[in-house]
């Protein structure tokens, strides 16, 4: 009786250990790109983006970057940047067109995943209609509200407002193609449902994106909140847990803003993996 459960507990584990290395073996290729979604602005910090009155006299050149996730054959956009009409910080290529430099249509994109609703991050949000749309509740809430929240970009939504397109409204964190590769989290504050983005590469290593968490490196490191966030509170308990998570997970942080980090990530058409 003995050695029939040794034989067949052997079995098992050679069972196991064979379906651990088919699922190695299919698990999707995770790679990671960055797409420029405006022309960069050179802000005066001290003026808006420190409510303690600090960095007098501190320039900061802010970029305008959404970034492509491809899982296997199934993509996530993360943020649509400026509108091609916002004027001079409008970008000089649409996603559209820079996405066809990697051969990737708007129909091939699954999932469109919003930061929060502030214009320069959705501006060309409303190319992608077959797309399911992934935002925090209390941005979606604001977005919706009648009239719209203070500084929510209502208009290029109104397809999925109406009903037309699929939506997610998050509550918590999203494990986005539940194998916890991509993660987008839930770290509000600047705005009532702002969202990062956690991507787990294979060669580079995770990979923690910020969204508007925080703007550019001194805020960062000192944990500055901008007089104009949503909720003090929630920007320093989510700056905490964010800094926590890259600290135990290693991650490379790209802070979304900072030119200083636009190299961090290649451009499309090639990827990080």
């Amino acid at each position: 009786m003995q050695r029939t459960f040794s034989m067949l507990a052997a079995a098992a584990l050679v069972g196991l250990a064979g379906n651990t290395a088919t699922l190695a073996q299919t698990a999707p290729e995770v790679t990671l790109s960055r797409i420029d979604c405006g022309t960069p602005v050179l802000n005066d910090v001290a003026v808006r983006f420190s409510d303690t009155f600090a960095y007098n006299g501190l320039k900061v050149m802010f970029t305008f970057s959404c970034y492509l996730v491809r899982h296997g054959d199934e993509y996530l956009l993360w943020d649509t940047g400026h509108s091609m009409s916002a004027g001079a910080p409008a970008p000089k290529v649409s996603i559209v067109d820079q996405l066809a430099a990697a051969r990737v249509t708007p129909e091939q994109i699954r999932y469109v995943g919003i930061s929060h609703f502030h214009a320069d991050h959705t501006g060309q949000v409303a190319s992608f209609p077959g797309a399911t749309l992934l935002i925090g509740k209390g941005d979606w809430d604001g977005i919706t509200a009648v009239p719209p929240m203070p500084g929510a970009n209502a208009a290029p939504f109104a397809h999925w407002a109406s009903g037309a397109g699929k939506r997610e409204s998050l509550g918590g964190d999203k494990d986005v193609f539940g194998d916890g590769t991509v993660i987008i989290m839930n770290t509000p504050g600047h705005t009532p449902g702002h969202r990062s983005l956690l991507v787990r590469l294979k060669e580079k290593g995770p990979v923690l994106i910020s969204g508007d968490l925080t703007h550019f490196h001194e805020n960062y490191e000192s944990n500055g909140v901008p007089s104009f966030n949503f909720h003090r509170g929630d920007t320093l308990a989510s700056l905490d847990r964010f800094k926590k998570a890259a600290a135990n997970l290693k991650a490379t942080v790209v802070i979304q803003h900072d030119a200083r980090d636009v190299g961090l990530l290649p451009a499309l058409p090639a990827f990080a993996r």
